[in-house]
Parts: C-alpha cells; structure tokens; sequence
C-alpha cells in the first residue's frame, strides 16, 4: 500500500470523550457524558455488552437459576417428590445462548447509537496524550482526539498460572465455563472463588461430577468464612470432591480429545474431561498504547475516587482496570461518578470532593455489594469481622442461625443458614454484614443501605421488617446486639 493510499484510510475526528471499552462500565460512561451534553465515541474490539453480559454474570445467572430453583423445590411441602428429576440440560444451554442473545450484539449496538454516541469496532491504542486510534477489521485506522478525557474501560481477563503442560491442555477459563455447548461428565475446578464456586453448583446440578482444587483452607477466603463452610458443605452433600490446602503441578490431556490429568504437589492427581482454571484476573491494559503516555503495559491503573488515573488530568480508569472492585455493578458505579466528574470538570463546575458526594466513588472503600450464586447464596457488604478489626475499628460481631427466623421455615423445610453483623462500637453504625442460605441474596441491598448511609442503630429499630420474611433477621440482629452477644 502506498502513504498516499494509507492516508486516504485514515480518518479523524474529535469528540470530548473518547471510552476504550463498551461493556457496561463503558456503556455507562458513555450515557453520563452524553446526558450532561458532551460528544462521545466508544471503542470496542468484540462484542458490544462486554464480558458480563456474554461470558460472565449473565450467562452464568442462566446456568445457576435452575439448579436454585430445582434445589429449593426439594425443600418446599407439595413439591417435594417432583423436583428430583435431572434437568434437561439441553433447555438450560439454550435459555442460556437467548440469554446471551447468541452472543450477537445487534441490542447493546442499537443502545450505544441512541445514546448519540459514536461507536468505533476495532482495536483502540492510547497514541499520546488525549489521542486513541483505532485499527478496524477492513483496515481502516480512525485517529479520535479527546477535548476533555478519555476513558480506559477494557476490564479484565482471566489468569492462567504457567503450569508444565497446561496450554496444550486447552483449559477452562471463565468464559469456556459460562459458554460450553456440552455438560462434561467430569470436570475438575481449581480454585475456590467466586468463579470456582458458581461453576461448581451450575455443571454439578446439569450432571457433570465435580472435583474442586483449592490451594487455600476453604471456599470464597475473601467472605466470612462460615460463608464459605456453608457453599462447601452443600456441594459436598451433593457428591462433589473437595480438596483444600492442595496445589496443581501440572496438566496433562490426553491427546486431541481425550481426558485430562491434574497432578498435584506430591505426585497424587486427579482425572476430569475438563478443567477449569478460577484462579485470578488480570486487567486487559497489555495492548492499549499505554506505553505512549509514560505507563506501564498490562498494569493495573491506579486512580483517585474520581477515577482519574494518578498523574494525569485527562486519563481516567474505570471498572476493573483500576482493581479497585472487579465487579460489574460496582464497575457501573464508578462508570456514573466517572462520567459525572468529567462533566463537572468539562463544565468549569465546581468539583466536589466529599466523601459520598457525587463526583466521589467512596463505596468502593466502605459499602461493596456482593452476592454469589450459589446453592446455598453468599451474599456481604462492607467489612467483615477481620477487615474491621485490622482497620483498627472497635467492633462486635453479631452472629445469627437463620433457622430462629420465621421467614426462613416458610420459605425451605431444614432451612440452613447464618448472618453476621459487624458494628462499630463507637458509633453504633453497621460497618458490615454477611448472609448465607437460600433466597438470601434479596437481603444483601437492605444491609448496603444501612452501611452506606451509616444508619445509626437506634434508627435501625424503627425499621420494622414485615412478618414472617427472612428481614426479619435485622431485628433478631438488633435483639443480640442489645442483648450483649458477640465479642468486642
């Protein structure tokens, strides 16, 4: 190709805001600037939606909900007897590929567009400050110049270890998890996450036998680890192997189709037809030109509550790029301070720097909302007993068998479950609070209200939850901690 012709292939445009990403971090970026009346184009190399809505939340939520619904049935009077037959896997895999709208993004496109943004399809680079170009599939390259900010929203990919034999054993990741058009008929889980975990109570439930590999002591380490007891103890009931405290050495598959074979630290190993790897992120930062502004490839971002990159005035880093809490609601809550601060700053308009204000994303050091999908759910907010105590807080947790509940009886016979609420004791605010057992996960928003707004517990008596409902564990919460249960 000749400068000239490649020059005729180049074309630039100028917007106030340039969003590299368009999943729902991006997505969410892109509706706040465009609302407050700034121009904006996006920049995406696969699907439009991004990975929550294609390999992550949406289809796994898919994949979980009948094995939850099936499991609770068994617990339900008049229901019993008819809720042991195997799924029908193959209707699962298919509610699942419409979930996931056949993993075609014709929705999110029409979305973005009406949104009056421009949307990009190909490889977006930082080239310089304020400056992103983009090198299409039919070779077109687009040099995007950013007035006011350009957004990093390219999220994160999943981490393989460097294990003798593991590429060649083509494995697993969470996105061959989530999109599998087959269920194995064994499949072996190393580690112990969220991921792991999720993945575990889905392809057990549609029929594969499930072996999990976690190196540490339990499962989902970053909860309470009651929590984490209670997932493992159902799994274990239902015929999954667990193994704790082991480590993976290597990986073996047996030819082009065959089985493959964990071996673990000392020689002992473990045969699956899959496997799946659960072990981690990494931001997707590796090429996006950060080099040409004086960063680090493949690094994850640092950013102040603004979600403005440290160093820079144009730069911002939202969702899991920046590790701050690689979730995808919390990923959209940044998207919305993010976009609400460039436009503030875009707009000469006073820029607010409170804690809790507007153009600060203060939840993500104090309130993160987390529920898993489990069977049993797991579901916490803010910091729990441990986090609390070496923050140096002075604090009591308050523990509770769910089974004391009303609520809980109806909703399952042999209801099993547990709840903690951390306070701080010298304010008498709720600094944390964690639930496991069915149905649980509906609780989880009423406890980030009380955390994020520091509802005092005084008021929190005159929240009366309505009987007979699992709410009413705030109150049995609230009775022990007058009572004097916990420790300080």
């Amino acid at each position: 190709m000749t400068r000239a012709a490649e020059h005729e292939q180049t074309h630039e445009r100028e917007y106030d805001v340039v969003v590299l990403g368009a999943g729902p971090v991006g997505e969410n970026v892109v509706d706040r600037v465009r609302a407050a009346g700034l121009s904006a184009a996006v920049v995406e190399s696969e699907l439009v939606g991004g990975e929550c809505s294609y390999w992550a939340c949406m289809p796994s939520k898919a994949l979980l909900r009948p094995a939850i619904v099936r499991s609770e049935a068994r617990r339900v009077a008049g229901l019993r007897a008819h809720a042991y037959s195997p799924l029908d896997a193959q209707e699962v895999l298919a509610h699942r590929d419409e979930v996931v709208g056949n993993w075609q993004d014709d929705g999110q496109v029409s979305w973005v567009r009406s949104t009056g943004a421009d949307l990009y399809r190909g490889q977006g680079r930082l080239h310089g400050p304020r400056r992103v170009t983009v090198e299409g599939a039919e070779g077109d390259r687009h040099v995007l110049t950013a007035r006011h900010a350009v957004a990093v929203c390219t999220g994160s990919r999943a981490v393989l270890p460097p294990l003798p034999g593991l590429t060649g054993a083509r494995p697993w990741t969470s996105r061959e998890a989530t999109s599998s058009e087959r269920v194995p008929r064994r499949l072996v889980v190393v580690g112990g996450g969220v991921v792991g975990a999720e993945m575990a109570t889905a392809w057990q439930a549609l029929g594969a036998h499930v072996t999990m590999l976690v190196r540490g002591a339990g499962l989902l380490p970053r909860m309470e680890p009651f929590a984490g007891e209670h997932v493992a103890a159902a799994l274990t009931e239902r015929g999954a192997d667990i193994r704790t405290g082991v480590s993976v050495s290597a990986v073996v598959r047996d030819g082009s189709a065959g089985p493959v074979t964990v071996v673990l630290d000392g020689g002992d190993h473990v045969e699956g037809d899959e496997v799946l790897f659960a072990t981690g992120r990494r931001p997707r930062t590796e090429d996006i030109g950060l080099e040409t502004v004086g960063l680090e490839p493949g690094s994850w971002l640092s950013v102040d509550d603004s979600l403005l990159v440290d160093g820079f005035d144009w730069l911002y880093a939202v969702g899991d790029v920046n590790h701050r809490a690689l979730l995808t609601h919390q990923g959209k809550y940044q998207a919305r301070i993010a976009g609400a601060a460039i436009a503030a700053r875009a707009t000469e308009k006073t820029d607010d720097a409170v804690a809790w204000g507007p153009h600060r994303a203060t939840a993500d050091h104090a309130a993160v909302p987390q529920v898993v999908f489990t069977d049993p759910e797991a579901a916490a907010v803010g910091l729990s007993l441990a986090e609390a105590e070496a923050a140096g807080h002075r604090v009591r947790a308050v523990d509770l068998d769910l089974r004391g509940v009303a609520g809980a009886g109806l909703y399952a016979q042999g209801y099993r479950g547990h709840a903690r609420m951390v306070v701080d004791l010298d304010r008498e605010v709720v600094l944390g609070a964690t639930f496991v057992g069915p149905g649980i996960g509906e609780l989880l928003h009423s406890a980030t209200i009380a955390v994020t707004g520091e509802v005092p517990i005084a008021r929190l008596w005159h929240a009366v939850p309505a009987y007979p409902t699992i709410s009413e564990a705030w109150l049995r919460l609230l009775e022990a901690y007058r009572d004097g249960a916990g420790s300080a």
